[in-house]
């Protein structure tokens, strides 16, 4: 970590909800003035979709079924820990954009499924956010998450979780359901290892409860809404969280252990707001103030 150039990472898994978390950050940080660096986890993927298509089968045919996104060989786990250590001690550092589809792709006059070339961070910014699977990552070779001023876990229940996979994979990206089913399968052991265990290293995780039946995600005709659903907030150490002021701006929240406030899910834009518009200023400003010193 760096009091110069502070670094946020939003972690959860793929369908999490983490691109909605990252708007709430992008209108704080337009709302506040502050100038961040967007790092996007998908960049740090070790291999384009045509070469991540040739790893799979030949992981398949040495009898590796579980080879995935969610493990270090299909990620550059290395060049992720150094862009965050080199942003906190310079503020600079290498980033690049994965294409996921043709809107996105067409600007740069490249196919879907590829990587823009590396380029260096501009200088002058604020700070450097981060969203995607791998913020607080540990493995016996990298510690990302000790880079992190302020990691975030995005965990909403696990069936809740694969419902909106399966739906934002169907309409956004043309798979099938029985594709998507196969890739959560294929996933598991490594979504155990690499995914479930950053959530010890968060300060904050946000977990959406849906108040509906979800017992068979694979058939589910809809995504519950934030209004059929409840969201629970962890503290990893509530010291300085003011909760009765989040109490009495949140009709309807109530506090479940010491460290764990509930509130209803039409509200989460609206915790996050309070919650963190305080914590990223903070961070600003001390990373400007000890700038200003060097």
């Amino acid at each position: 970590m760096s009091a110069r150039h502070p670094v946020i990472a939003i972690t959860g898994s793929s369908g999490a909800g983490t691109s909605t978390v990252t708007r709430t950050f992008q209108h704080i940080f337009r709302r506040e003035g502050v100038n961040p660096v967007i790092v996007e986890g998908d960049a740090f993927h070790r291999y384009n979709r045509e070469d991540m298509k040739e790893a799979m089968a030949r992981e398949a045919a040495a009898g590796n079924d579980h080879f995935s996104h969610f493990g270090s060989d299909a990620n550059l786990f290395e060049e992720l820990e150094t862009l965050f250590c080199q942003y906190g001690n310079e503020g600079s550092g290498r980033i690049r954009k994965y294409l996921h589809n043709e809107a996105e792709a067409a600007p740069y006059g490249q196919p879907p499924g590829t990587f823009t070339p590396w380029e260096d961070i501009p200088p002058g910014t604020d700070i450097l956010f981060y969203e995607g699977l791998h913020g607080a990552v540990k493995t016996d070779k990298v510690d990302i998450a000790q880079h992190v001023d302020l990691r975030i876990g995005v965990v909403p229940i696990i069936n809740l979780e694969w419902i909106q996979k399966l739906h934002r994979d169907r309409e956004q990206r043309g798979y099938t359901t029985e594709a998507v089913t196969d890739t959560i399968l294929r996933r598991m052991p490594e979504y155990v290892h690499y995914i479930c265990s950053q959530f010890e290293n968060t300060h904050i995780n946000f977990q959406r409860v849906p108040m509906v039946d979800t017992s068979n995600p694979f058939i589910a005709r809809s995504i519950p809404t934030p209004e059929e659903s409840m969201v629970v907030i962890r503290f990893a150490n509530p010291r300085g969280i003011d909760f009765q002021y989040l109490l009495a701006m949140m009709g309807g929240a109530f506090m479940s252990r010491a460290n764990t406030i509930v509130i209803p899910g039409g509200k989460i834009d609206l915790a996050m707001q309070l919650i963190f518009t305080p914590l990223i200023l903070r961070l600003v400003e001390n990373g400007r103030k000890a700038r200003a010193r060097y």
